[in-house]
């Protein structure tokens, strides 16, 4: 267990004496990083971020919904919701039509987030491969885009010429894990690792050349250890077999992120405020509850054709003017009417859509695991749970058993439950709480527990502590930190 010493800030380099706070602030994403492993089961072996939390604050921290990567890292930068910024997932409706999903990327964010804030109030700022910045925009300072990046032959920074900069201190630089999704789990072992040191050292690079007043950066990494390997850690995992090679794999990778956020942190002024967050959690993956299926099955959605074997239902031949209703997999499931005057072939009459969306949320609700065992789904109606609407949301967003099982969107299975991933190898599903650590050098608060937080508090409380005026109509609070 930590000691409570104060957290060393040694210089990153004899000449590099810093003559005025920086950064002022130090916000270090860990996409995924589950709150129940730092928090009690492996904080003995975590001593930087128990020392953080030993000194300031630290909590739970409550996703957005959907808890997945694209959009929670914008919602909590802009502080915004998914309906304001009319990003529901990774791949989102581009229109009305049947096949009109598409990848958002940060051209999709059209609210300022918290490094524009800043930088309009005087700060220089730096980010790096936050979720939702690919391609990478001007800013006060410097950016490096997101694993959304296509290759690093498009534009992946700003200023232009930081790309050239950084593609000479690393020739190998890495946008993400390549192919984290399969079977070759050293090979994913090794990238995991060489993306983490690059994300890091980039940083302590930066924060040495440029000293700006904000540096962000999110490491990847443990969200792609989650999904390669928490099946040989979990007793819980329906398919964990103990005695597995990699059964340490994931506490080890954590032990060595808290290494690198210490070496990182030694770098810093001895006033910044520094901010470790996760935009969500992460837990076994118990199955897949096939959506799609149980549709066809309950006559919402009708096949011209039934597949002989499982195929994305883009591939399937959908009969759309027998249609009601389609879904979509993935984290959680999204439930879309085929509502006529709206969709291309819409059945749906407007009059008919309130009753037959909550028939759909009570039944999907009721749905039990394959021995019949209650489980706790919520099906969420976009205008109940969001600010605002914006774009082309889902009907109903859907999550199963609070997550622990994914929405399977292919058809063919002959099956409403999968044991596995319909995308690939994949170990764990998302969880709704991520995790925040808060450290100010001028507020010790000797290690609060934060309840109620969630990760729309992160820009109002920022704001607040260096009394810059927000946005309006964030939908976070200030955090008592």
């Amino acid at each position: 267990m930590s000691t409570g010493a104060p957290v060393s800030r040694a210089e990153f380099a004899p000449e590099a004496a810093v003559t005025r706070p920086s950064p002022r602030l130090l916000i270090i994403g860990l996409d995924c990083m589950a709150p129940e492993l730092v928090f009690e089961q492996w904080r003995s072996h975590l001593p930087n971020l128990s020392r953080l939390m030993e000194q300031g604050s630290y909590g739970r921290l409550e996703s957005s919904i959907p808890a997945i990567t694209v959009p929670a890292w914008s919602c909590m930068m802009s502080g915004r919701d998914p309906g304001e910024l009319g990003i529901y997932g990774f791949r989102n409706r581009r229109d009305r039509g049947y096949q009109s999903m598409a990848i958002s990327d940060g051209r999709a964010v059209k609210v300022p987030r918290l490094w524009d804030v800043l930088g309009e109030a005087g700060w220089t700022v730096a980010t790096l491969s936050v979720p939702g910045t690919s391609p990478p925009c001007a800013v006060n300072g410097s950016q490096v885009s997101c694993f959304l990046t296509p290759n690093l032959e498009t534009p992946f920074t700003h200023p232009p010429e930081l790309g050239a900069k950084i593609r000479a201190w690393m020739p190998d630089f890495m946008l993400d894990v390549p192919e984290f999704r399969s079977e070759d789990k050293a090979q994913i072992l090794d990238n995991l690792y060489r993306l983490c040191d690059q994300r890091f050292t980039l940083a302590q690079k930066l924060l040495h050349q440029d000293s700006p007043d904000f540096l962000m950066l999110v490491d990847m990494g443990v969200d792609r250890i989650h999904h390669a390997f928490w099946k040989p850690m979990d007793p819980r995992h329906p398919q964990y077999q103990p005695g597995d090679p990699y059964a340490t794999a994931i506490q080890d990778y954590y032990i060595y992120v808290d290494q690198r956020v210490g070496e990182l942190v030694a770098q810093c002024s001895d006033e910044t405020v520094i901010v470790v967050v996760s935009d969500h959690g992460a837990q076994p993956l118990m199955g897949g509850i096939c959506l799609n299926e149980w549709l066809i099955q309950e006559g919402y959605l009708v096949l011209k054709e039934t597949p002989t074997e499982p195929l994305p239902l883009d591939q399937a031949v959908v009969d759309w003017e027998k249609t009601q209703v389609w879904g979509a997999g993935g984290y959680y499931g999204r439930v879309f009417l085929n509502v006529q005057g709206r969709e291309p072939q819409g059945i749906v009459p407007m009059t008919d859509y309130d009753r037959l969306r909550t028939e759909l949320a009570t039944r999907l609700e009721a749905f039990t695991d394959p021995q019949g065992n209650p489980m706790v789904n919520h099906a969420y109606r976009p205008q109940e749970i969001y600010q605002r609407v914006r774009g082309v949301a889902p009907d109903l967003l859907v999550y199963f058993d609070n997550l622990a099982w994914r929405s399977v969107g292919s058809v063919g299975h002959g099956s409403l439950y999968t044991a596995n991933n319909d995308t690939g190898p994949d170990d764990a599903n998302h969880a709704p709480l991520g995790l925040m650590i808060y450290y100010d050098p001028r507020r010790p608060q000797g290690g609060k527990v934060l309840e109620g937080a969630q990760l729309y508090d992160v820009v109002p409380t920022v704001c607040d502590r260096f009394g810059i005026t927000p946005p309006k109509g964030l939908r976070g609070k200030v955090l008592p930190v």
